[in-house]
């Protein structure tokens, strides 16, 4: 039986507003009009997978079950709008925790591609066909290492990768952006772009993406 597809998404910055350790449901806002974007992936037989560092969890802001209530709001939201997630992979661990369980050095926080190799074995998917789009290099680099291809969404946060591995793909203007970037590589489409590049970067091609 052939392997799923899936996009992954970062959640703080690319699913939803950027804010400093969420730690309530309402906190987590979605971008206007990404609705119909995911839905079009998501007909196109794409799982819909978020990967989310959440080490507020290891420095005491919030618990894992506040967490829970978090993404339960935010599945919620995403269903009004007709977009099912497949699933939620988040890492709690941070090496300068507050909380010694968790004040650890894992293989799941980003940039390691622990979350993702898991989701692949879980839900039967094939990294290679899949995307990973995320607003900062460690998305990018997880992304990378895990073998998808990847988008960064440029928040005017990153500087130009200077290693292999932390290069993107496509570099986005928004979330919108990179949800048509893919839809428009997956069916050979012409009509977006696909050149764009952080004004803040060097204007000559990034390593591993075609001019």
């Amino acid at each position: 039986m052939k392997k799923r597809k899936a996009v992954f998404l970062d959640r703080d910055g690319t699913l939803v507003h950027p804010k400093h350790y969420p730690s309530r449901p309402e906190e987590l806002q979605l971008y206007a009009g990404i609705g119909p974007e995911l839905r079009v992936l998501q007909k196109a037989g794409f799982c819909l997978v978020v990967i989310t560092n959440q080490a507020g969890i290891a420095r005491g802001y919030f618990t894992a079950d506040d967490l829970q209530r978090m993404h339960e709001h935010l599945t919620s939201e995403l269903a009004q709008l007709d977009v099912q997630l497949d699933a939620i992979y988040f890492c709690p661990h941070h090496p300068d925790g507050a909380i010694p369980d968790l004040a650890i050095h894992c293989d799941c926080r980003k940039p390691q591609p622990g979350m993702l190799l898991r989701a692949a074995t879980d839900l039967d998917l094939d990294l290679r066909a899949s995307w990973f789009v995320g607003d900062i290099l460690d998305d990018i680099e997880a992304g990378n290492r895990a073998g998808c291809s990847t988008i960064l969404v440029d928040l005017g946060t990153e500087q130009q990768p200077g290693r292999q591995v932390r290069c993107p793909t496509f570099v986005a203007r928004t979330t919108l952006h990179a949800l048509r970037i893919i839809r428009a590589v997956e069916q050979h489409g012409s009509s977006i772009e696909l050149s764009y590049r952080p004004p803040s970067w060097p204007l000559v091609p990034a390593i591993g993406v075609e001019a």
